[in-house]
């Protein structure tokens, strides 16, 4: 609804959010530290959600945050700490004095546009008390989930058992390691 009455402002915030995920997702890629990874990682996270919302997927947009950059980068944070792969000193390569200057540009201009959204009037185009009769009718949920557990169950499930192999597996090489260094 936003792209229809702000159409500039709706461009430029999705071409930022575009070139946040795309960057910190090669910035996560190519950090030797989990910690620092695992840090960008959140960032993207982060951007794609912002997409989502931009995208009117609010819902996924939310889910995007609890999930993945709540819940499952908590998980990966316990086995870098389980397996002592990183420091939180190794984070450093984000503290740099440019990085503080971006960080302030982008919160200065995060702080204009909430500004100047609150000097904007925008007209609803849903008609009042239509919402409450669809949640009545069919739920908050049951659009993501009717489409989630009936026409992409195994794509789930699969996702699930991927993510489940790769914390049992990055457990088991920590622990090799380990009894190799013993022995």
């Amino acid at each position: 609804m936003l792209h229809e009455n702000l159409p500039l402002f709706y461009t430029f915030n999705f071409y930022v959010f575009g070139i946040v995920a795309v960057v910190a997702a090669i910035l996560f890629v190519t950090r030797r530290s989990p910690v620092a990874a695992a840090m960008w990682l959140v960032t993207t996270m982060f951007a794609l959600a912002a997409l989502f919302v931009m995208l009117d997927a609010q819902f996924i947009g939310a889910i995007q945050v609890l999930v993945y950059a709540g819940a499952i980068m908590v998980v990966f944070l316990f086995v870098i700490m389980l397996l002592n792969l990183g420091h939180p000193s190794e984070v450093a390569d984000a503290r740099g004095r440019g990085w503080r200057l971006v960080a302030g540009a982008v919160g200065i201009a995060l702080l204009a546009q909430i500004f100047a959204l609150t000097r904007v009037h925008v007209q609803p185009r849903i008609a009042p008390g239509y919402l409450a009769r669809q949640i009545q009718y069919t739920g908050v949920i049951a659009p993501v989930a009717g489409s989630l557990f009936n026409e992409y169950l195994l794509a789930f499930e699969v996702t699930s058992v991927l993510l489940l192999a790769a914390v049992v597996g990055a457990v088991v090489l920590g622990r090799r390691r380990s009894v190799t260094d013993a022995g």
